[in-house]
């Protein structure tokens, strides 16, 4: 067998070694480029700056792996709907406390990600579409709620989050938030049945399993994700940004792709969805250390997203036929 079809084969077992080899390989031109990357004093700054990102791609998966097309473009707005609230309206408000403020973020991520499950599972809507109307829907409402100035705001355990927690980096909290509440989830039945639907919903309703209150629960784990991210976010930044969404909606997509998850749904994984996102961060990071334009950026994503989707599609038809 040759070098090629050994890294096929191992690509149709492991989605998502293709992110994991492109990402440690990022990670050392990013060193050898710029040493300080790799300090342990600048760990904590720098997973801050990649946790929105990381969180984001995450956020954006189990759409997808629920199957029927759903990709939810919403992201980005509910991302960022969670940072400017937290800034305009509950620190302003002497809501200052993590545990009133984490749990209020969350709720609004989980009902913007349910309502669109509810809208695609039970309205029948196009997936594209649905999120489509919550991305501009929601994109208005944190424009309204940032105002005409730009809100800013800190409390400490944001900045831990920003920074550290002890010696321990806070970002570590939010990108390990996501893996943890999917770790527990995939003690129940519920992360079984999303591959199962996101693989052939018909035959996963023949089998018994609820195909609506799936995907449901797919979407709306994706908001409860989005929250994380817009935490990590208003951590981050310390200020209202309504205009980073539609930035980080395209950054997410691109990152689950590149990290092996199949757009048409059913195949794939959140730590497949981190490793895109580590990608596409060095490369962001790689970018600005030789001053290339952000036009060319952009173009180098959209370059990214168009390889991982021309794999994913070479990977599904070679288990197609081996099947």
């Amino acid at each position: 067998m040759t070098a090629l079809a050994s890294f096929r084969a191992l690509l149709a077992r492991r989605p998502y070694a293709f992110a994991a080899l492109l990402t440690v390989t990022l990670l050392v031109i990013d060193i050898a480029v710029q040493p300080a990357f790799a300090a342990v004093s600048n760990w904590p700054t720098v997973l801050a700056s990649f946790a929105p990102l990381a969180c984001a791609a995450m956020a954006s998966t189990p759409a997808i792996l629920s199957g029927g097309g759903g990709i939810d473009i919403s992201i980005g707005p509910a991302l960022t709907l969670v940072n400017i609230v937290i800034v305009a309206d509950l620190l302003p408000n002497g809501l200052t406390s993590p545990f009133v403020v984490v749990p209020i973020c969350l709720a609004i991520g989980a009902a913007i990600g349910a309502l669109n499950g509810f809208m695609v599972a039970v309205l029948r809507f196009q997936p594209v579409v649905a999120t489509l109307c919550a991305n501009i829907v929601i994109g208005g409402l944190a424009t309204q709620v940032q105002g005409g100035s730009v809100p800013t705001g800190s409390t400490w355990w944001t900045k831990d989050l920003a920074g550290s927690f002890g010696p321990v980096p806070g970002a570590l909290l939010t990108i390990g938030a996501p893996l943890l509440i999917w770790a527990l989830l995939a003690r129940t039945p519920f992360i079984k049945a999303l591959y199962a639907v996101g693989g052939d919903d018909a035959t996963a309703y023949s089998a018994g399993m609820n195909v609506p209150v799936v995907r449901i629960a797919a979407y709306a784990l994706g908001g409860l994700y989005a929250a994380v991210a817009g935490l990590a976010l208003m951590s981050l930044i310390s200020e209202g940004a309504a205009s980073m969404a539609t930035q980080y909606t395209l950054l997410a997509i691109a990152s689950v792709a590149l990290g092996g998850t199949a757009l048409s749904g059913g195949r794939g994984s959140l730590v497949g969805s981190l490793l895109g996102a580590g990608s596409i961060y060095l490369i962001n990071n790689l970018l600005n250390e030789v001053n290339v334009s952000t036009l060319w950026s952009t173009a180098i994503y959209g370059a990214l997203l168009l390889f991982a989707v021309v794999v994913g599609a070479v990977l599904t038809n070679t288990r197609r036929r081996a099947a």
